[in-house]
Parts: C-alpha cells; sequence; structure tokens
C-alpha cells in the first residue's frame, strides 16, 4: 500500500511538472511569436525609412543634375572672349597703364611700347607679363 501511495505521489509530481512543461512551451510559443511580429515590425520601419530616404537621394539627385544643366547652359552662353583666359588686371598695373594712355580695353603691341618707354626694362617686361597672363596681350 505504501508503494502505491508513493507511486501515486509520483505520478501526482509528474502531472505537475509536464502542467508546468506544457505552460513554459505555451509561453516560449507567445514569446516566438510576439518577436515575429517585432521583427516584422522592425522591417517594415526600416523599409518605409529606407524608401523616404532613397526619396530624399532621388530629389537631391535630380536637383543636382538641374543644376548642373542649368550651369552647362549658362557657361554655353557665355562668349569665348570671357572664358578664354583672365581678363582683369591688379589695380597698380591698371592705373599705371591709363597714366600712359593705355587703355585696357583698345590695347595695341605698338601703343604698348611707346606707352612703357619711360619704364626700365625689368618694369616692361614686369608689365607686359602681367598683361600676358591676364589674356590681354598675346
Amino acid at each position: 500500500m505504501e508503494l502505491k501511495d508513493e507511486l501515486g505521489v509520483t505520478v501526482e509530481r509528474l502531472a505537475a511538472a509536464a502542467g508546468l512543461l506544457e505552460q513554459a512551451v505555451e509561453r516560449l510559443a507567445q514569446r516566438q511569436s510576439d518577436s515575429e511580429e517585432s521583427i516584422g515590425r522592425i522591417g517594415h520601419i526600416v523599409a518605409t525609412v529606407e524608401a523616404r530616404r532613397e526619396a530624399e537621394l532621388e530629389e537631391k539627385l535630380a536637383a543636382a543634375e538641374a543644376e548642373i544643366a542649368e550651369l552647362r547652359a549658362a557657361a554655353a552662353s557665355v562668349p569665348y572672349t570671357v572664358t578664354n583666359g583672365r581678363k582683369t588686371l591688379p589695380v597698380a598695373m591698371a592705373n599705371l597703364l591709363a597714366k600712359q594712355g593705355v587703355t585696357v580695353d583698345s590695347m595695341e603691341a605698338g601703343a604698348l611700347d611707346v606707352a612703357l618707354v619711360s619704364l626700365s626694362l625689368e618694369q616692361r617686361i614686369a608689365v607686359k607679363a602681367q598683361l600676358m597672363r591676364a589674356g590681354l596681350l598675346g
């Protein structure tokens, strides 16, 4: 009889353990389901953010391409003489030439030589070098 009681207690304990195991399995299955749902929501959020970011980048790219096209069109309309080189002189050089009666707009090599006669050889070379760098003397 005592053996039968011990066996009955053991069976009850095993049944209780099996019930606890079933509850644990149900909780684990619920957690698995919740985590899969969370992963799905996170994936959806990431996809939404990436799509929004891609749209922003595409808009920026389109704006940059439009700006480049606009700049190219504007550059095409600029006359060659303006883009050929630098067309400015330092203020001191322009004043020096103006004192000698030479205007930058209508410069001729002969008039320049005549205008620079009063300068030393080194100064004449410096003036002509600056004019050549500015693209005003060929």
